[in-house]
């Protein structure tokens, strides 16, 4: 199980995960078909699914504030 304390750790685990604003990380897929942005609390070690889509879909968003389950 990983555990990250700070995006340095996420980025040394995934580098091509691509760190953004409010905590959030984009991640690419099925050699980038899919992105996945997951909004990450380090202190508590929580990840929350914010998107999930295809990469098209993925453009038509803006990966700093979309919450596609909320």
């Amino acid at each position: 199980m990983a555990k990250w304390t700070a995006p340095s750790d996420v980025k040394a685990q995934f580098g091509n995960a691509s760190i953004i604003a409010n905590n959030r990380i984009v991640f690419n897929i099925a050699g980038n078909k899919y992105r996945l942005i997951v909004a990450v609390a380090y202190r508590t070690q929580w990840m929350f699914v914010k998107f999930i889509g295809t990469h098209a879909a993925y453009d038509r968003v803006d990966a700093a504030t979309v919450d596609q389950f909320k």
